[in-house]
């Protein structure tokens, strides 16, 4: 079905046991009868939709990052923390916590709320059951996860020079060792320029083919907030998602970017970093682990941790003097010409 403008008012004026009329709900699964329901119980397709939406990415981003909280309470799990030395404490917690509800509630909330009318202009299915198949969904989603990870990879970029990092994006490097909660907490710019790329890719595809349904949207926003989340949790497990796909960052992969500013600019994937060059520190840096973890196999653990603890703050300082450089407080050194 194809909707413009006109359809999207007429709906608002439909009552949803009219939209639902001809549906036999004795075909559809469990979840398109509770979707179904939603719809006719607040009997406004645009509130119905707005309110799912808003309720959905605050269940999923605090949801995911509860746990990343009691891993942090339990030092068990520190073997695996990719800068065990730096733990957040309660405090950061609550201060990040309340950050980044506030750009929940001044940016996401009203760009949620205007994402029904907006969607459904450009052919989107809304309140409409059944949903589309796997076979359907699964590209859709494939397209959304490049889409969003290019144009993060150079919107991020941009956030790295001048004036957009000294007045926006310094806000999201206040943590050099990265936790889950941290995923969103950032400048409300920069909320709404990176959120960009995770909204346009639905909206230009269904704009192109319309043919997408919201359904398959949530979808993607969950997976992508599960992916920010983990890239900041700064634990890197045996059974962590990029040892089993090797494309994939991860928070291994992203961790690197907060302790050393520079390199690892994507999301999800790694190739726009190595194809533009944007991990060679990072490589250097992972080399120089492998290298030391073999040098000191003999060593004591504290002899261990102890060269770790030195290796992490040679890096973090190298990252605090690129800081200073791409907000202008320090000058760009000088290229020496061999002749």
């Amino acid at each position: 079905m194809t909707f413009n403008a006109t359809t999207v008012a007429a709906v608002a004026q439909t009552t949803t046991q009219q939209l639902y009329a001809n549906i036999d709900f004795t075909k559809l699964s469990w979840l398109e009868q509770m979707w179904a329901a939603w719809y006719i119980w607040i009997d406004n397709p645009i509130i119905a939709t707005g309110l799912m939406s808003f309720l959905l990415h605050e269940f999923v981003y605090f949801g995911r990052s509860i746990p990343w909280i009691i891993i942090d309470a339990i030092p068990y799990f520190r073997r695996w923390k990719l800068q065990p030395n730096k733990v957040p404490t309660a405090q950061e917690q609550w201060e990040c916590t309340k950050m980044v509800l506030f750009s929940h509630f001044t940016i996401e909330l009203p760009a949620i709320w205007l994402f029904h009318p907006m969607a459904e202009n450009f052919g989107m299915s809304t309140w409409q059951v059944p949903f589309p198949s796997w076979t359907t969904m699964f590209p859709q989603i494939a397209i959304f996860f490049v889409f969003e990870d290019m144009f993060h990879y150079f919107a991020h970029q941009a956030l790295h020079t001048g004036a957009l990092y000294k007045h926006i994006h310094k806000i999201h490097h206040k943590y050099s060792a990265p936790f889950g909660l941290a995923a969103e907490y950032a400048h409300p710019a920069e909320v709404f320029i990176l959120g960009t790329g995770t909204i346009a890719g639905p909206i230009l595809y269904c704009w192109y083919t319309r043919n997408l349904h919201i359904f398959t949207v949530y979808i993607w926003i969950t997976l992508r907030l599960f992916q920010a989340i983990d890239a900041h949790s700064g634990y890197d497990f045996p059974w962590s998602l990029q040892h089993i796909i090797p494309f994939w960052s991860g928070a291994e992969h992203h961790d690197f970017h907060h302790m050393a500013f520079t390199n690892n600019f994507s999301t999800s994937f790694r190739w726009c970093d190595r194809i533009f060059g944007t991990d060679d520190k990072y490589r250097e840096y992972r080399a120089r682990i492998t290298a030391q973890k073999a040098a000191m196999k003999n060593k004591s653990k504290s002899e261990r941790e102890e060269a770790e603890r030195n290796l992490i703050a040679e890096i973090e300082a190298e990252g605090l003097r690129a800081e200073a450089i791409a907000e202008g407080s320090m000058p760009a050194p000088k290229s020496v010409k061999v002749q």
